[in-house]
């Protein structure tokens, strides 16, 4: 077994029961090299991408805008920076043709990931699952049991009206999982009596996108949840600091606000010495 096919097991032992793990896996969304070996030094078990991160990070909008060069070395980069499993947004693929999005996820792969998120966004069901089976002969030879969490934004852009939502949710884990799907993710779904219909009707462990509304993990597993992720939060925060510190920075020239929750130049730079 390769390193890289150890860790895509690994990843998929993540998303079922551990006794010694009592919550649901937890992902801190990273959007570059840096923000991924920090959240791996804090003892996370597996990294994702946020494309939302990733994009505002190349100075691109999210919503398949990222030239999929940039998000290729993104993920060498980060693969390179890491060892724990790594999974990467994909959003829709970057296109409406099957094989062409079969070709960039086996491009990502051939880089080191060992997942991915793609979504249907506002799509018909039919489209994504011809990416996930076009997905699936893609990366068929390359030695790696990819985990593919397919997205549904049933929830997130209100497909259907509300009444309907769960049930619609069902068809489409149902014919999304028939396509290859290893993972359900239903962003915007937060209500307890349907995130618990959904988990024991899906068929695939079911991924939340993590939002206010929603209880800690721990009662979240009780309700079937396997994955929590944390999406774009962390850019969105890390962006709000910069800009908070920065603007009065550029006002007053302050320097002391700039250093007062910094962490020391010695600790953040030994995280990526060799090891």
């Amino acid at each position: 077994m390769t390193p890289q096919s150890e860790r895509a097991e690994r990843f998929r032992r993540l998303h079922y029961d551990d006794p010694q793990r009592p919550g649901p896996l937890l992902l801190a969304n990273a959007w570059d090299a840096g923000s991924a070996r920090l959240i791996e030094s804090l003892g996370a078990p597996a990294v994702a991408t946020t494309s939302a991160g990733v994009a505002w990070a190349h100075g691109f909008a999210d919503g398949d805008h990222l030239p999929v060069p940039r998000l290729v070395a993104t993920v060498a980069d980060i693969v390179r920076a890491v060892r724990v499993p790594l999974s990467v947004d994909v959003e829709g693929g970057y296109s409406d043709d099957p094989d062409t999005v079969a070709d960039h996820v086996a491009g990502l792969v051939e880089v080191g990931a060992v997942g991915i998120n793609i979504e249907d966004g506002g799509g018909a069901p039919e489209l994504l699952c011809a990416k996930i089976e076009r997905i699936r002969r893609a990366t068929a030879t390359l030695g790696v049991a990819l985990f593919v969490n397919a997205r549904t934004d049933v929830y997130l852009r209100g497909l259907v009206p509300e009444a309907q939502r769960v049930d619609e949710t069902l068809a489409r884990a149902a014919r999304y999982r028939e396509a290859g799907a290893d993972g359900l993710f239903v962003p915007g779904l937060t209500d307890e009596t349907q995130v618990r219909a959904i988990a024991a009707g899906a068929g695939l462990p079911l991924n939340l996108l993590a939002r206010a509304a929603l209880p800690p993990a721990s009662q979240l597993r009780e309700w079937g949840v396997r994955r929590l992720s944390a999406g774009s939060d962390l850019a969105q925060s890390a962006h709000a600091r910069v800009r908070a510190l920065a603007a009065d920075f550029l006002r007053d020239g302050d320097s002391r606000p700039l250093s007062a929750q910094a962490l020391p130049y010695s600790e953040l730079n030994a995280l990526f010495s060799p090891r």
